[in-house]
């Protein structure tokens, strides 16, 4: 029963979460930043910003509902909230990922060889450009979708999510160590095609994210609509 909760977690968080960093697009702009570096640079850098984005990832999905109850935000307001900006993310995306791709890939100037490598892991590489506001706001509402199974029920939901973002940090490691290659693949038409299939997707998450926050928020409102009457 555990192991089933535990995996059910991990076929949840994992697609959302692969949506919303999109790696493949992260490793074409993570290429052009680290023009300059070597490569064995490069596996280096790669490392460390797979290493910051699981900390960013676990940090949010294991606390992130706490912050929020410390500041009164509630949660089916984060997912509504959370689920608007992914959205709004996505439709960027699928309407134009390679101007979306390419303003930040401009804003994220190729860094000289003199300039040391892990000055620049965490900001810009890890935040905003592989585990954004996007990105925390998934992992804060996957926090919030713990089932009711006590504390077993929970840990083992925990426990599968927390598979799934290592999993996520194992996918940035090894396509940001090869982006390099992946991008020579791959091709412009083909960077095109993966960015707006990734963006479709996290169009449909975005929606369901809004979707598990409003409806809830909706039955509270029209029940406290009868009990008034």
């Amino acid at each position: 029963m555990l192991a089933s909760a535990a995996i059910q977690a991990f076929l949840l968080a994992f697609p959302a979460l692969f949506s919303i960093v999109n790696p493949l697009a992260g490793a074409i702009i993570f290429n052009e930043v680290t023009a300059f570096q070597t490569h064995a640079e490069r596996v280096v850098l790669a490392r460390r910003v797979a290493v910051y984005s699981t900390l960013v990832m676990l940090i949010t999905l294991w606390g992130g509902s706490y912050i929020l109850s410390f500041f009164g935000i509630s949660l089916d307001a984060l997912r509504i909230a959370g689920g608007i900006v992914v959205s709004a993310r996505a439709y960027e995306m699928l309407s134009a990922p390679e101007v979306n791709a390419g303003r930040k890939a401009a804003e994220a100037a190729p860094v000289e060889p003199t300039t040391d490598p892990s000055g620049f892991a965490f900001f810009p590489l890890t935040l905003p450009f592989t585990t954004g506001p996007g990105t925390i706001a998934v992992a804060i509402s996957l926090g919030t979708e713990r089932p009711d199974g006590g504390i077993a029920g929970m840990l083992a939901y925990f426990g599968g999510a927390s598979v799934a973002v290592l999993a996520m940090a194992a996918v940035i490691w090894v396509l940001y160590t090869t982006a390099d290659r992946m991008a020579a693949v791959l091709g412009e038409s083909g960077r095109s095609v993966v960015a707006r299939l990734a963006a479709l997707l996290l169009l449909g998450i975005g929606v369901e994210i809004v979707l598990s926050g409003a409806l809830p928020a909706l039955h509270e409102a029209i029940i406290g609509q009868g009990e008034h009457f």
